[in-house]
């Protein structure tokens, strides 16, 4: 099993987002400030603002949302997928590519965090 964690802005949003668009279950509910959801052997920490992990480091710098490490879901179908989240209202960073490995695309959850769908190639 692995373990992430995204800051997010919003623990709630967060959690509908990747249960109700990306098919991850409920692990953890300690919103407002923190839960966690899974997905086959993927627990994906979502830490809000008033997490710990939302503190301030030494130097001032704070934690937040958003950039381009990813974790990356595994799909059957993109196309079908792409254009279900698209009608839900998903945003999406990019259209999908297709290279030798196969097709991906990125779509963002709430709080800005990149999540790639990556359908390998047959």
């Amino acid at each position: 099993m692995a373990s992430v964690r995204y800051m997010v802005n919003n623990v709630s949003e967060a959690m509908e987002f990747y249960c109700e668009r990306l098919g991850f279950a409920i692990e953890r509910d300690m919103h407002p400030n923190f839960a966690s959801v899974r997905l086959d052997d993927l627990s994906l920490w979502l830490a809000g603002p008033g997490s710990s992990a939302g503190r301030p480091m030494p130097d001032g710098a704070k934690p937040e949302a958003g950039g381009w490490n990813r974790l990356v879901i595994h799909v059957d179908d993109i196309e079908a997928l792409v254009q279900r989240l698209k009608d839900a209202g998903a945003s999406f960073r990019n259209e999908i590519v297709r290279g030798p490995g196969g097709a991906q695309i990125l779509i963002q959850d709430p709080s800005g965090n990149v999540v790639e769908l990556f359908q390998p190639a047959s």
